[in-house]
């Protein structure tokens, strides 16, 4: 990595020509993936990947250029490029780098490179086999382990001067079960700001365990009713509902150019009273933790929506320019071949007071979320269709069958408003989050919660108006 005179001088050449803002991130990468599919080691991937990016931000302007020549010379030239772009009169900016600290800290027991490749292979061999000796109508398994680790110096134009290491791991499987025609999958995912203790938490067995018995569950099942109905949300069921329908809404980016349905309404009841929620990168270990954000900012905790009233947006810097305030430390990138923007970090429903299993007991009649698959958000409106990947009718206050084919149907901020149980426990889950064009690792959850109304999509019959019935308790 170049001196902190040599990046000063980078700086100065990029904002040469105007500018009221420049930074540069460079990175160095190393990733390790390994994939199990047809009861075989099929991929074995490693990589490294080193680059740098640089960015002038003149007004409401951004010019950004990337190279993988990290040397000086690489790196003036490239600002050479931004600093024409910015096409600006020339401003006096004095500043003299100075190293930031974290407020948050994070240790690695097990970094990646210290583990043995025959181990990593091992153990997705005998999560594979765990599987498959699950049940014999186990047709499919797909196993994969992933590691990044990543080494990142952050410098701007404001002083600031950031170095950060970030390791996490990943592990994921995905079978298939088939039966008598009918063919059903079950999923499992869990990973971590973390090195390979991550599976001194979670057994590679258990999880595997528990992704098939999703499938055979789901092949048991029989259709989902449809109508509209009650739905308690398990907190095992993650904070898929939070993120996509409500999340990316309040990301300032989409709020300033009036694509949220959030937009304007800071201040304004928008959910329950029991429902506030939080995005938070300071939590040990989770997937979207991290020390600093991808624009040298510390990583914060920030409430969204604090007893139903919308309190705060997500902003990057630029976003943060704009309205003349700091950043939240929501500036994210896939590379530094990215510029970063607003992104999401951990996001989850705050847990409340309510016992989850008095939450399913007061349903007489509805259907039990254990575990969301995929679908769709339109961020304008707030409308979502989510799957249903692991579903269960509630009888008499009782959980009684599995149901397959389940999708919810409704709008983020409407059902937030009529969430009127919230559970004291708190569930995750992690993902891969997508916005134009990159993907950043996060973490969602939720408590238990009841829904009193929504639409669920099915194939089987419903029980009539008798489906709405809930118990107050």
């Amino acid at each position: 990595m170049l001196s902190r005179d040599d990046l000063q001088d980078v700086l100065r050449q990029a904002i040469a020509n105007g500018g009221d803002f420049a930074d540069i991130f460079i990175e160095r990468k190393k990733t390790t993936g390994i994939g199990c599919e047809d009861d075989k080691i099929e991929r074995i991937n490693s990589g490294i990947d080193v680059g740098a990016g640089i960015r002038v931000i003149s007004g409401e302007a951004t010019a950004y250029a990337y190279t993988n020549d990290i040397s000086r010379e690489g790196l003036m030239k490239a600002a050479k490029i931004v600093s024409h772009a910015a096409g600006e009169n020339k401003r006096d900016i004095t500043f003299n780098l100075t190293e930031v600290k974290p407020v948050v800290d994070f240790e690695f027991q097990k970094v990646p490179d210290t583990v043995p490749t025959d181990d990593k292979v091992a153990l997705v061999l005998q999560a594979n086999k765990t599987a498959r000796e699950y049940d014999k109508r186990i047709k499919q398994v797909a196993v994969g382990v992933g590691d990044v680790m990543q080494q990142v110096t952050i410098a701007n134009t404001l002083g600031n001067y950031v170095e950060d290491e970030r390791v996490r791991t990943r592990f994921m499987i995905n079978t298939v079960g088939a039966s008598e025609g009918v063919i059903q999958t079950g999923y499992n995912a869990v990973g971590g700001l973390v090195g390979y203790e991550l599976f001194d938490e979670f057994n590679p067995e258990d999880v595997a365990r528990e992704a098939a018995g999703r499938a055979i569950k789901m092949l048991e099942a029989q259709p989902a009713p449809a109508g509209k109905m009650p739905v308690v949300m398990a907190a095992e069921a993650g904070g898929t509902m939070v993120h996509e329908a409500c999340g990316h809404g309040l990301e300032a980016d989409l709020v300033q150019k009036r694509l949220s349905v959030y937009a304007n309404k800071k201040g304004e009841q928008v959910a329950a009273d029991i429902v506030t929620v939080i995005d938070d990168a300071t939590i040990k270990n989770k997937y979207g933790s991290f020390r600093f954000d991808d624009e040298g900012e510390r990583g914060q905790k920030t409430v969204l929506i604090k007893d139903g009233e919308l309190v705060e947006y997500m902003y990057d810097r630029l976003t943060a320019m704009k309205e003349k305030r700091e950043s939240t430390g929501n500036g994210r990138r896939e590379s530094y071949q990215d510029k970063p923007i607003p992104r999401m970090t951990n996001t989850y429903i705050a847990p409340g007071k309510d016992d989850p299993e008095k939450i399913i007991k007061s349903i007489e009649n509805g259907l039990l979320v254990k575990k969301m698959g995929g679908g769709q958000v339109n961020t304008t409106n707030g409308d979502f269709v989510f799957d249903v990947a692991e579903g269960y009718l509630i009888r008499d206050g009782q959980v009684v069958a599995p149901v397959r084919g389940a999708t919810l149907t409704g709008n983020g901020p409407e059902v937030l408003k009529i969430v009127d149980m919230v559970g004291n426990d708190l569930g995750y889950t992690i993902g891969t989050c997508g916005k134009d064009g990159q993907g950043v690792p996060v973490s969602d959850a939720q408590p238990t919660m009841r829904i009193p109304e929504i639409v669920v999509g099915g194939t089987g019959v419903s029980d009539g108006p008798t489906i709405r019935r809930i118990r107050r308790i």
